[in-house]
């Protein structure tokens, strides 16, 4: 079990720690195998220092502001306390919790072209019953790897394609997009705006010759 605890505007929520259970969901694998940079990585994640940066799952890029030590149930660890940028939230993450959390360090830039080949070339297998679909791209948006979140984004962009999307995926491809494009333009020092058009032109080339269909 790991466990989150919050701070909102750096304040405390409660009293006392807010406990949310994380629950590790099933994923969809894509056919590109991670490597360090694309998920957790412990010998990274023990080196981390005040200052430094870390993608939290579905939220985004954090800065670590603090590095304390914290105890539950006589065990002892470091709470990284890290502020999301996206919404200036304070977070305190147990390192104990780290890696079944998905917290990682943002991708190097030798991986950035991993994930443009997989927007050019990599295989896409969409569920056409909607709810079952909507569940996988959920489980993968909170695994937080940017290969799983590439996996939404050129799934929900196909669909796109063919059909017309629902409120809820619309809003989850949007989401998709802005972490992909947000981490890739921290980890190039290239523009978001720069980076979502090379993204948005990458993936329209991949699927030029899709046509909308009746029967979905």
């Amino acid at each position: 079990m790991a466990y989150v605890f919050l701070i909102d505007q750096g304040s405390y929520v409660n009293k006392e720690w807010i406990i949310c259970q994380v629950r590790a969901g099933n994923r969809l694998q894509s056919e590109i195998d991670p490597t360090p940079g694309l998920g957790y990585n412990k010998d990274r994640m023990n080196s981390l220092k005040v200052g430094d940066k870390v993608i939290y799952p579905n939220q985004g890029l954090g800065i670590i502001e603090a590095i304390k030590d914290g105890a539950y149930n006589d065990e002892r660890f470091k709470i990284f306390h890290v502020r999301i940028v996206t919404n200036n939230t304070l977070v305190q993450i147990p390192s104990s919790a780290a890696e079944e959390m998905g917290i990682r360090r943002p991708i190097s830039e030798s991986s950035i072209k991993k994930i443009f080949h997989f927007m050019r070339k990599g295989p896409v297998d969409i569920t056409m019953n909607w709810k079952g679909r909507y569940k996988e791209h959920l489980n993968l948006m909170k695994s937080g790897t940017l290969l799983d979140m590439a996996l939404v984004l050129k799934s929900l962009f196909y669909l796109s394609l063919i059909k017309p999307l629902s409120f809820r995926e619309k809003k989850m491809m949007e989401r998709a997009k802005e972490l992909i494009v947000t981490e890739i333009s921290e980890a190039s020092c290239e523009s978001c705006s720069r980076i979502e058009h090379r993204l948005l032109d990458t993936l329209s080339r991949c699927f030029k010759d899709t046509k909308p269909r009746l029967d979905v």
